[in-house]
C-alpha cells in the first residue's frame, strides 16, 4: 500500500509558475512509475506527465511539453511537477499516481494502469 499526498497548488496569474509535490509513504518509492494527471470541471481526467522508476525517462502530454517538467527524488520519496508559463487552460485539480507494475524504464500514460492515487491539489490560473 502506498499513500500519496499532493501539495503546492494555488492561484497564479497567466505566465506564472508553480511547483507541485507528491510525497509517498509506504513501500519502496523506486518500485513505482509515477504520473501526474489533471481534471478540469466537466472534463475527463487527462494525462499530464509520467516518469520512470529511476527518473531516467519522462513523457509529457503535447499540451504541456516545453512548459512542465517532471522529476523525482527517490531518497525523499517525492515526485515533482514544475509548471512554467501557466495558461488558463491549465486550471484543474492535479493528481499524482503510482504504478506498481511498471518495468524499470516504463512510462505509463493510462489512468487505469495506476494502482494508487492522491487526493489532488487545485491549480487555478487567472487571466
Amino acid at each position: 500500500q502506498v499513500q500519496l499526498v499532493e501539495s503546492g497548488g494555488g492561484l497564479v496569474q497567466v505566465g506564472g509558475s508553480l511547483r507541485l509535490s507528491c510525497a509517498a509513504s509506504g513501500r519502496t518509492f523506486s518500485n513505482y512509475a509515477m504520473g501526474w494527471f489533471r481534471q478540469a470541471p466537466g472534463k475527463e481526467r487527462e494525462f499530464v506527465s509520467t516518469i520512470s522508476r529511476l527518473g531516467i525517462k519522462t513523457h509529457y502530454a503535447d499540451s504541456v511539453k516545453g512548459r512542465f517538467t517532471i522529476t523525482r527524488d527517490n531518497a525523499k520519496n517525492t515526485v515533482y511537477l514544475q509548471m512554467n508559463n501557466l495558461k488558463p487552460e491549465d486550471t484543474a485539480v492535479y493528481y499524482c499516481a503510482a504504478d506498481a507494475q511498471a518495468p524499470l524504464f516504463g512510462l505509463v500514460t493510462s489512468p487505469p494502469e495506476y494502482d494508487y492515487w492522491g487526493q489532488g491539489t487545485q491549480v487555478t490560473v487567472s487571466s
